[in-house]
């Protein structure tokens, strides 16, 4: 009997670690560095985790809003890759410091000139965009990723509220309330695009180590349950000798 309520305490407590030490689920996501507020300019990244073992992350290709396009986005140079911009005409021409824009950056695409993304690593693209609009809360920007292998992961669906995060998300950028008395706040500026290249400038990733701080998260909790499991055995086999005794 004290055998196998032991056993029991430690399957428990094994099944515990193999679910908290499971690697979270990745994918391609973006995120302002600082704010990004409605009607004004924001530095946004675009993170790319490798998700393979024997591959490495050779190219990224994200297509820009067209229900909602950007009259500025200029991406800031990454080591290691080629950037290509492209450009399409708008149906709808925007107003832009008091100009009209007929064109806006529909897609992005950075190529690795050497290994790209290796596994276990990530890294960040930012990119400088505005004038973020007004009349939405988020902006979708659907995204594939190719590995070494020609294999490509299409990061397309749009997640939608109330539902499940769909297998392949596509990245959404959440835009804040525009601030009161100017457009937007972010480390990008506001004042013209020769700012938001300047702004642009302060970070550029090179492979970091995926996530350490989420790892080291999940082994602290790895510990504790199993410090915890082994304190219950312990109590249940010493309350069995003193009702034995």
């Amino acid at each position: 009997m004290k055998v196998s309520r032991f056993a029991a305490a430690g399957a428990l407590a094994g099944t515990a670690v193999l679910a908290l030490s499971a690697p979270a689920f990745a994918h391609v996501s973006v995120q302002p560095e600082g704010t990004a507020a409605k009607g004004g300019y924001a530095v946004v990244d675009f993170k790319v985790p490798n998700e393979r073992d024997d591959a490495s992350t050779t190219k990224l290709e994200v297509t820009f809003p067209t229900d909602h396009p950007l009259a500025s986005a200029m991406p800031e140079p990454v080591n290691g890759w080629d950037i290509k911009v492209t450009k399409s005409e708008l149906d709808k021409p925007l107003e832009m410091h008091g100009e009209k824009i007929t064109q806006a950056v529909s897609k992005i695409t950075w190529t690795a000139t050497g290994d790209g993304i290796r596994a276990g690593f990530f890294q960040k693209f930012p990119v400088s965009i505005g004038q973020l609009p007004e009349d939405t809360d988020e902006l979708v920007f659907k995204a594939l990723q190719t590995y070494s292998n020609d294999e490509v992961v299409r990061w397309i669906e749009v997640p939608q509220e109330g539902q499940e995060e769909p297998e392949n998300p596509a990245p959404v950028l959440a835009l804040s309330a525009a601030e009161e008395g100017h457009h937007g706040s972010s480390s990008a500026g506001k004042a013209s695009d020769s700012d938001n290249t300047e702004a642009a400038s302060a970070k550029t990733a090179a492979d970091e180590p995926a996530d350490s701080s989420d790892t080291t998260a999940r082994v602290l909790g790895v510990v504790g349950i199993v410090v915890g499991a082994l304190g219950v055995a312990y109590g249940v086999l010493a309350g069995r000798r003193r009702t034995e005794a």
